[in-house]
């Protein structure tokens, strides 16, 4: 068993962590920087379990302002100990290219300059982001590496409402043709979609608009696209090759949705559905989805934080 380094593995509510840092910088520019990019990436875990938290329903007895604080302080706390101890591996490509021969004062503004880029991610872009890091520096493939420790948090992905603000007009529309409320479509075409981030692609790149992930089947006479698309068989997870249906606006893909809802009897029960869960789970059961925690997802999505948020704009 790998044994803890106390040195390093410390409260997140000592108040002196972030000034023995900063000395540590300038007495061991070398080895101070190892451990600041160790708090780079114990911050992007942080940031993933509390993107986890806002999208799981939290309701009880137990529930409270102090549980939940005394919930996040213990999130923080098992980030910092899971970089120290399980590192992804985000650390050390942070340390190598925030520069190996850099001064004591680039690493401790590499530190300011990434802790606000941090601070300015919404809730529901924090997984995402750290994602995209990932494949920033090179550890995921699709993007090619060399970017510094500042830059990693230069290019953040757009906030939620931003997908809701493009999106919103076309799900009212949507809504009145279903009986289904617009925040529901919105919900749904953010899981399909990753709140946009993860729309389906044409071969040049351009967008396809296919928020629903809509396959495109022998009566589809539109465009298409051909992607790479996960499917369960079984309850097993697979990789295949699928056609899907290609829109020139997200106007046409709510149209699209709205339509298909409408005109195939196994969504009957969607149509017109009040009630978030219910919505979810009838998509499931008609076979919207091939995954068997769709419902769950979309229940999660349809009652979470960050459409709320979202949607207050």
């Amino acid at each position: 068993m790998k044994s803890i380094d106390l040195a390093n593995t410390r409260l997140v509510v000592d108040p002196a962590a972030a000034a023995d840092l900063r000395a540590k910088l300038n007495q061991d520019p070398q080895g101070g920087l190892k451990q600041v990019a160790q708090q780079f990436e114990g911050m992007l875990l942080q940031l993933l379990l509390k993107s986890m938290r806002d999208a799981t329903a939290s309701s009880g007895l137990l529930d409270s302002q102090q549980s939940r604080f005394f919930t996040a302080i213990g999130d923080q706390q098992m980030a910092l100990n899971l970089a120290s101890q399980m590192p992804m591996g985000l650390a050390g490509l942070i340390e190598q290219q925030s520069g190996q021969s850099a001064k004591a004062d680039a690493g401790s503004g590499a530190l300011d300059a990434l802790q606000q880029s941090l601070a300015s991610l919404s809730p529901a872009s924090e997984a995402s982001y750290l994602l995209g890091a990932r494949q920033r520096a090179g550890l995921l493939p699709g993007v090619k590496a060399g970017s510094s420790a500042a830059t990693l948090a230069a290019g953040s992905p757009s906030a939620p409402r931003d997908f809701v603000e493009r999106v919103w007009p076309h799900a009212q529309e949507a809504a009145a043709a279903t009986g289904v409320p617009a925040r529901f479509l919105v919900a749904h075409s953010a899981l399909e979609s990753g709140w946009g981030r993860h729309e389906i692609r044409n071969a040049d790149g351009s967008p396809s608009f296919n928020v629903f992930g809509i396959k495109a089947g022998r009566n589809w006479s539109g465009a298409t696209v051909e992607v790479d698309t996960t499917e369960f068989v079984n309850g097993v997870a697979q990789s295949e090759r699928a056609t899907f249906r290609a829109y020139a606006s997200y106007a046409e893909a709510f149209r699209d949705y709205a339509r298909l809802l409408a005109s195939k009897p196994r969504y009957a029960g969607v149509v017109g559905q009040q009630d978030g869960v219910q919505f979810a789970r009838s998509l499931q059961q008609a076979g919207y989805a091939t995954d068997p925690m769709y419902a769950d997802k979309l229940a999660r999505i349809i009652g979470g934080s960050t459409l709320r948020q979202a949607l207050a704009g």
